[in-house]
């Protein structure tokens, strides 16, 4: 009775153990390919990470930038960019948290939310920042670079 019992429990392990190592693997793999980013005003540096997405890698490959953050309506720091980005199949409206870089896309201009806000089409998430908005938030209107870190 106990044998039975016991090699189905090895089997049951030996069908999941793989999908285990994928779901690992695929997660290793995903990270890997984040990209990091830095917010430079002034004295301050804040990082990002960007989505592993057309519009997040469309947007890496415009850094170096420089931009001048404008604060819009007390929820969010925005500025123009140079080009539209890539937004191919990027859902059709987002909700944005605290924290979250987008494109609104109808307008082209990087928005970044230091509120939370509620969903908006057009808008699309490019990434977010790793801790707090708070030096930024302070800064008020400001130039800022943005850049990859290496």
């Amino acid at each position: 009775m106990f044998a039975p019992l016991f090699r189905t429990a090895l089997l049951g392990l030996a069908l999941t153990a793989p999908a285990f190592a994928d779901s690992s693997e695929t997660t290793l793999q995903k990270d890997s390919m984040m990209t990091k980013i830095q917010f430079t005003f002034g004295s301050e540096v804040l990082t990002a990470t960007l989505d592993d997405t057309p519009a997040g890698q469309d947007f890496a490959a415009m850094l170096p930038l420089e931009l001048e953050l404008k604060d819009y309506h007390g929820i969010e720091k925005v500025a123009d960019l140079p080009r539209k980005l890539d937004t191919s199949g990027a859902p059709r409206a987002y909700k944005p948290e605290t924290g979250d870089i987008t494109l609104y896309a109808p307008w082209g201009n990087l928005a970044i939310f230091y509120k939370p806000f509620q969903k908006s089409n057009g808008l699309v998430r490019l990434g977010t920042f790793d801790g707090s908005l708070a030096p930024l938030v302070k800064a008020g209107d400001t130039r800022v670079r943005i850049a990859i870190i290496d």
